[in-house]
């Protein structure tokens, strides 16, 4: 494949990109900062550093003085935990049995998984929905077994595992601006009332 022709496909699935189901995404994360609601990502491979990098992000380039902060974090980023549970509880338990610890009703649960397919991802939605979690999932195309399972669903229309991770740091870039500019707007309104 050309370089011309790459960006190009990445062009076509982002083009593709239902709004909606992002908006709507962009209305949760918000309530759940404002009602101090904790936000788990989790994700393998190259989905787990997009959970890693986006916990960043949302943490630290939303803060702004007099803003409620985000509560959020990648469950990919304890490496002890991990390969705790995945020694002694296999694999597939390595992000529910840490929801399992932290998890309380209302707090949201964004899974990565290009498949959908994930063992250990579906079993983190499934567990969170028990709890009384919101689930967001993002995907690739046609969004594997985790579009049923999720709240809200937000699948790259692409079957190029490159194309759709590229997509999903778009995203998260996307979800972190604005976020900032509504923290922004949060404290001019605070301002104000001062």
């Amino acid at each position: 494949m050309d370089i011309a022709a790459y960006f190009h496909e990445l062009g076509e699935a982002l083009a593709a990109l239902p709004h909606a189901p992002i908006e709507a995404m962009l209305d949760i994360l918000q309530q759940a900062r404002l009602e101090g609601r904790t936000i788990f990502i989790v994700g393998n491979g190259g989905s787990a550093s997009t959970a890693s990098h986006f916990a960043c992000d949302l943490g630290k380039n939303t803060v702004m003085p007099g803003v409620p902060r985000f509560r959020v974090t990648a469950l990919t980023d304890n490496m002890e935990v991990f390969s705790a549970l995945a020694n002694d509880l296999g694999y597939e338990n390595v992000f529910a049995e840490q929801l399992a610890n932290l998890l309380h009703p209302g707090d949201v649960v964004i899974a990565i998984s290009t498949s959908g397919n994930s063992p250990n991802v579906l079993k983190a939605v499934e567990f969170a929905r028990t709890q009384g979690a919101t689930t967001i999932g993002w995907t690739g195309q046609g969004g594997g077994r985790l579009a049923d399972l999720v709240d809200l669903l937000i699948a790259v229309p692409s079957t190029r595992i490159e194309q759709v991770e590229n997509a999903h740091l778009i995203l998260h870039h996307l979800v972190t601006i604005r976020m900032r500019e509504l923290s922004h707007a949060l404290a001019a309104a605070v301002t104000q009332l001062s």
